[in-house]
């Protein structure tokens, strides 16, 4: 029972979380309701017995917010003073989230303890002996590769087109000359001293 209650819990924050993402019109509310969705997926997949892909959500995902929010502010120039003197103003609703997040735990590890969830049709269907790494490296790295390596160059895209979008150039900033710097010699920039004992080195 607890299970499906867990299960319906779950589901039904990711979606609410999901659709504020993209309906808030501030940034910073968007990255809030999306660190919400993620947690909430992380407890959808203990529950399914995928305790890897889990961690993965909260440590990777949650912890790449922050580089997103970061692009966030460079693309944007948010305005932070203004945003700090509404901090009170939503301390309520930011215990309320607090207390919620804190009982999704706990009734998530009850509903781990009592089993994971009895899913009749599988994706992928694995021996029960398999450790869950294990088993998805297999499925990652024969049957979805070419998947696996897409989202691997569409990520890469989407890095170089963030650097591109945030770089901006600056008035007195001398630029980097690359081949000046690849052929520069170690006799150019260092030269080698024997000074008398007591005596210091002439520039």
């Amino acid at each position: 029972m607890i299970q499906a209650i867990a299960f319906y819990l779950f589901a039904a924050v990711v979606i609410l979380s999901g659709a504020m993402t993209i309906s808030s019109r501030n940034p910073v509310h968007s990255v809030m309701w999306l660190i919400l969705a993620f947690f909430n997926a992380a407890g959808l997949m203990v529950l399914v017995g995928a305790e890897f892909i889990a961690m993965l959500l909260v440590i990777v995902y949650v912890g790449a917010v922050a580089v997103l929010f970061l692009f966030v502010v460079m693309m944007l120039d948010i305005d932070f003073a203004e945003l700090r003197a509404g901090v009170m103003r939503y301390a309520g609703i930011g215990l309320a989230v607090a207390v919620a997040l804190a009982a999704e735990v706990i009734i998530a590890v009850g509903a781990w303890s009592a089993g994971t969830l009895d899913l009749t049709r599988r994706v992928a269907p694995i021996d029960p002996v398999v450790p869950n790494i294990q088993a998805i490296g297999n499925l990652l790295y024969s049957r979805y590769v070419f998947i696996f390596e897409a989202a691997g160059f569409v990520l890469l895209v989407a890095m170089i087109g963030a650097i591109v979008l945030t770089h901006r150039e600056r008035s007195g900033v001398r630029g980097q000359n690359i081949a000046r710097q690849v052929n520069r010699r170690p006799q150019d920039s260092t030269r080698n001293m024997q000074p008398p004992v007591g005596q210091g080195v002439s520039l």
